[in-house]
């Protein structure tokens, strides 16, 4: 089983006291699940053990394009379930199956070229009529699950949050936190302060804001392309958002 998350304990500065204190800090980083948690006992059980495994506050930091569904809902309940209070920090990319996870922040940061996407669920589907209809009756169910958390976060109506998935929205800062599903922008030192310890790509490469960009840039960059289905949302410039990602390559 390969992880996508990593747990690390920082000392930091209680701002009430300025006494040093100890910050449980989880991170997410890259896809959700190379596999389905669907049907799997083991996974979720030692994510779970993990996360109770201390008690206090936490902060958890998202770097991710998404991936499996059913392993971003049951993440969603347990940090939802967490009896302290849990601070989301997005550092690059919150996109799909992610973006429900940060929706189950206390409180929701963004960096300040960070990009939030959020998008209708797709699946996979063989067989007649019939199974082609249970498979879009499901897709729709799974919607709805979808858009009662990002509900629970933004306020933003049923409706409007159709019509935005269906637009395969992707938010820069300002606009996450206008639509609210972030609720402040990072101070730049906030973002750089944490950079040393985040989980490093495979290749080995130290981890950083370009590699981020690099790894990430073909499928941003086909996204471009994309129409929206509805006038939610206007349509995705090609060179407004090369000129974001060019700011993400540039930004330490």
């Amino acid at each position: 089983m390969k992880k996508f998350w990593k747990w690390k304990n920082r000392t930091v500065t209680n701002q009430t006291d300025q006494t040093p204190m100890t910050e449980r800090t989880l991170f997410l980083n890259g896809t959700i699940a190379e596999e389905s948690w669907f049907d799997d006992d083991v996974t979720p059980q030692l994510f779970k053990e993990e996360l109770n495994a201390g008690e206090g506050d936490i902060v958890v930091w998202i770097n991710s394009p998404g991936g499996d569904c059913v392993a971003a809902a049951q993440i969603y309940n347990m940090l939802m379930d967490y009896k302290g209070s849990v601070t989301v920090k997005i550092d690059g990319i919150a996109a799909s199956a992610a973006s429900v996870i940060a929706m189950a922040g206390t409180k929701v940061l963004v960096s300040p070229v960070s990009m939030m996407m959020i998008h209708n669920p797709a699946t996979i589907a063989i067989g007649d009529a019939a199974e082609m209809e249970k498979a879009i009756a499901m897709l729709s169910e799974v919607k709805d699950s979808i858009i009662n958390a990002y509900e629970i976060k933004t306020g933003l109506s049923r409706a409007r949050l159709s019509h935005l998935m269906d637009a395969e929205t992707w938010m820069d800062a300002n606009r996450a936190v206008e639509l609210g599903f972030a609720d402040e922008i990072m101070k730049r030192s906030e973002a750089l302060a944490v950079e040393e310890d985040l989980v490093p790509p495979d290749d080995g490469e130290p981890f950083s804001e370009t590699a981020v960009v690099n790894s990430l840039m073909d499928k941003i960059a086909a996204k471009c392309k994309t129409r929206p289905k509805t006038n939610e949302q206007p349509k995705v410039k090609a060179d407004s958002l090369m000129e974001r990602l060019n700011l993400m390559k540039n930004w330490r």
